[in-house]
C-alpha cells in the first residue's frame, strides 16, 4: 500500500519544526507573552509607584531591573510596557489583515476599471508621509493608544492588500476556479471558499512580519513624544528616559532597548520561517 503524502499544513509544520532559529523565536515570544501578563504580578510595586529615596538603584534583589530617576521599579515598567507594545502590535496586524484582505481580494476579483481605481487609491494613500499623519492625528485626537493604532493602520494595510491581490490574481486563473464558475458558484462563494483560503500562507507570513513593524513604530513614536505619554510605561518612553542617563545608569536604557530588539528579532525570525514553510514551491 502506498504511503500517503503529507498534506500542505502538515508539511509546513514539519518544515517549521526543522528551523531551529524559528523554534527558538517561538519559545522566546511565548516567554515574553507570559511575562507581559505575569511580570507585573510578580513585583510588589506598581508601574507608577514613586520612591525618590531609591532613585537610580542598580539591579538588585529589591529592584530586579533597577529603578529610574523617580525610583520606579523598571521590572514592573518593562513588563507593563510589553503589554502595551504587544497589544498595539497584534491589534495593528489584525486591522491591517482585515482591511488588506477585503480591499485586495475585491480589487483582484473585480478586475478592470474597478481594480485599477482601487489600486490607484492605494498608491495615493501610500504616498502620504507617515509622520505627517501621526502629527495631524496627535493634534486632533491627542496622544494615546487609539491615536497610534489609527495612524499605523491608516496606510499600513496597503502592503497586505497588494500581497492579497497578487495571490488572488494568480489563483483565479486555476482550473478549479473555472470549474466553480461553470457549476454556478457565486462570486462571494468563490472568493471566500476558494481564493482567500488558498492565499492564506503568504497572508499569515505577512501578518507575522507586520507585528514587529508595529511594535517598533509605537516605540519610535513614544520615543519622540508622539505616542504613549509618561507616566504610562512604554518601551519607547523608557528608552527616551534612559538615553540621557546612559553614561551613569546604563541599565535604564539597555533593558528596554534589549526588549525591543529581542521582540522584533523573534517576530522577524518566525515570520521569515513561516513564509518559507508556507511556500508551496519549496515543498519536497
Amino acid at each position: 500500500m502506498r504511503n500517503q503524502s503529507p498534506g500542505f499544513w502538515e508539511d509546513a509544520w514539519r518544515r517549521l519544526l526543522m528551523n531551529r532559529p524559528a523554534i527558538a523565536a517561538l519559545w522566546t515570544l511565548a516567554f515574553l507573552l507570559i511575562m507581559a501578563w505575569a511580570g507585573p504580578l510578580l513585583s510588589p510595586y506598581a508601574y507608577y509607584d514613586i520612591h525618590l529615596e531609591l532613585k537610580n538603584t542598580p539591579p538588585s534583589s529589591a529592584f530586579w531591573f533597577g529603578s529610574d530617576e523617580l525610583g520606579r521599579d523598571l521590572f514592573t515598567r518593562v513588563w507593563w510596557g510589553a503589554r502595551i507594545s504587544l497589544f498595539i502590535g497584534f491589534s495593528a496586524a489584525l486591522i491591517d489583515l482585515s482591511l488588506g484582505i477585503l480591499w485586495g481580494s475585491v480589487a483582484a476579483f473585480s478586475g478592470g476599471k474597478t481594480e485599477e481605481a482601487m489600486m490607484r487609491i492605494c498608491d495615493v494613500l501610500y504616498a502620504i508621509p507617515y509622520l505627517l499623519v501621526v502629527i495631524l492625528l496627535t493634534v486632533i485626537r491627542g496622544s494615546g493608544i487609539v491615536t497610534i493604532l489609527i495612524a499605523m493602520t491608516a496606510t499600513g494595510w496597503i502592503n497586505m492588500a497588494r500581497i492579497v491581490r497578487s495571490q488572488i490574481l494568480q489563483i483565479k486563473e486555476f482550473d478549479y476556479i473555472t470549474a466553480a464558475r461553470a457549476i454556478g458558484a457565486s462570486s462571494t462563494r468563490i472568493l471566500l471558499r476558494h481564493l482567500i483560503p488558498n492565499a492564506i500562507g503568504p497572508i499569515i507570513a505577512t501578518m507575522t512580519l507586520t507585528i514587529p513593524t508595529a511594535i517598533f513604530t509605537e516605540s519610535f513614536l513614544s520615543f519622540l513624544g508622539l505616542g504613549i505619554q509618561a507616566p504610562a510605561a512604554s518601551w519607547g518612553v523608557m528608552v527616551n528616559d534612559g538615553l540621557s542617563a546612559m553614561r551613569y545608569y546604563p541599565w535604564r536604557l539597555l533593558i528596554p532597548a534589549s526588549m525591543i530588539t529581542l521582540t522584533m528579532l523573534s517576530f522577524n525570525l518566525l515570520g521569515n520561517a513561516l513564509r518559507d514553510a508556507l511556500d508551496p514551491r519549496l515543498r519536497r
